[in-house]
């Protein structure tokens, strides 16, 4: 992923990581059946583009409270994918494995993007 590191918000591990995720996704509803390209794939390729969007769009905000309302709304998006996952995987659309990959690549995500909200509010408090 280095050939983004130029650009301030690539260089967020948390982004770093949603765009693994999205690429992923990417190719995973590939193999979804046709019938499911304006349903479940769309839904989950907007969801997996918001959250990075959402995180380049935080970092470009000047005030702290405005770039976490971007963080959350990412965090947001990740949930959402979650969701996504579950409705695939109940219509037997991913394997548990895949399933289980993406569920936890979700989650790992949620968490480092938790890091970073936890970071901001921090640094913001200490600037009071």
């Amino acid at each position: 992923m280095s050939e983004y590191k130029e650009i301030g918000f690539t260089s967020l591990t948390c982004w770093q990581k949603a765009r693994e995720l999205r690429l992923t996704i990417k190719d995973c509803v590939l193999s979804f059946p046709e019938l499911e390209k304006y349903r479940l794939s769309d839904q989950l390729t907007r969801a997996s583009r918001s959250v990075t969007n959402n995180i380049a769009e935080g970092y470009g905000r000047y005030h702290y409270k405005e770039s976490v309302h971007f963080y959350f709304n990412a965090r947001g998006s990740m949930f959402e994918i979650l969701d996504h996952l579950i409705i695939a995987k109940d219509e037997n659309l991913l394997s548990t494995e895949v399933f289980n990959n993406l569920s936890n690549s979700t989650l790992d995500c949620i968490k480092l993007l938790n890091g970073y909200i936890n970071h901001i509010k921090n640094k913001s408090q200490n600037q009071s």
